[in-house]
């Protein structure tokens, strides 16, 4: 069982008309239905505010709140304050808190299998299964290092959301709320045995030369070494050659003085991490191998 933990959701949406209907039908046949689902609506333009409302309308546990949108969708900061948002406007005390995507979907026992894992080690701060995407029609697991949690979906244990917040209000929130969470004595996790569909894939709504500048000013802002930045970039690239512009985004934060996160101790325990040393366990966890 779930060890007895509860949980609720926050799904900040816009624009999610086909995709909404779907994440209900999985969180309604959950064998661990969440205490409560906050659908946050930052300035949809289709008919996602009524699908929400009906939603709410069907369900005790479901709500809706609506909050300003930004002139166009984008990654990082409109996200994390609708996000936010929700998170103050939460009725209950559970024992988690999970920011989940409106383009998702997964397995019922889910979530009955996610608390558990929280049950079992007192020490897990933030997790969530493995991110599953479509390639060339065939669904295929999208792996990272295993302590790194896509934002989709990030189940926080209360105490360890204490910590981290507040979220940074920009790209690479993801990751930073992660390097906090570890500076604090927390772990964080994807379990692979915990697939989630997903039905849009990572940037897909970005062109793909600003995905990629984004991402290098994403890893100046946290404190990247330069020497993993490129070995990052040159990964990437084998499967999306335009993904060398990260070390352009990089470099151009670095000329342009942009500021970077303000928390040393954060800083350094990242760059601990992207060594030498660790590398052969990151790689093999990337590829899905360890």
């Amino acid at each position: 069982m779930s060890g007895g933990l509860t949980y609720s959701v926050v799904t900040p949406v816009r624009n999610e008309e086909s995709n909404l209907p779907r994440l209900a039908e999985s969180l309604v046949a959950q064998t661990v239905r969440p205490a409560e689902w906050l659908i946050v609506d930052n300035g949809s333009s289709d008919s996602t505010p009524v699908l929400a409302a009906e939603l709410a309308e069907r369900h005790d546990w479901i709500a809706v709140l609506n909050v300003p949108g930004a002139e166009s969708a984008a990654r990082g900061g409109p996200i994390v304050r609708a996000f936010t948002a929700g998170l103050r406007e939460l009725r209950g005390t559970s024992d988690l808190v999970v920011k989940l995507d409106a383009d998702l979907s997964f397995a019922p026992d889910h979530f009955e299998r996610l608390l558990r894992e929280f049950s079992d080690d007192p020490k897990l701060g933030i997790a969530s299964g493995v991110c599953w995407e479509e390639e060339r029609g065939e669904w295929r697991p999208q792996f990272t290092t295993r302590g790194h949690v896509r934002g989709a979906e990030r189940a926080y244990r209360r105490a360890c959301l204490d910590d981290v917040l507040p979220l940074e209000e920009r790209m690479g929130w993801d990751g930073v709320d992660e390097v906090k969470a570890a500076v604090n004595g927390w772990r964080t996790a994807s379990f692979k045995e915990l697939p989630v569909m997903h039905h849009r894939a990572l940037g897909g709504r970005e062109d793909r030369v600003g995905k990629w500048i984004a991402q290098g000013d994403m890893a100046h802002f946290m404190g990247y070494r330069p020497s993993y930045l490129v070995l990052r970039a040159v990964y990437r690239a084998l499967k999306e050659p335009s993904a060398l512009l990260m070390m352009w985004g990089y470099a151009r934060a670095v000329f342009l003085g942009l500021p970077r996160l303000d928390d040393e101790r954060a800083r350094e325990w990242l760059r601990r991490e992207q060594g030498a040393r660790r590398l052969g366990r990151r790689a093999r966890e990337a590829l899905g191998r360890d």
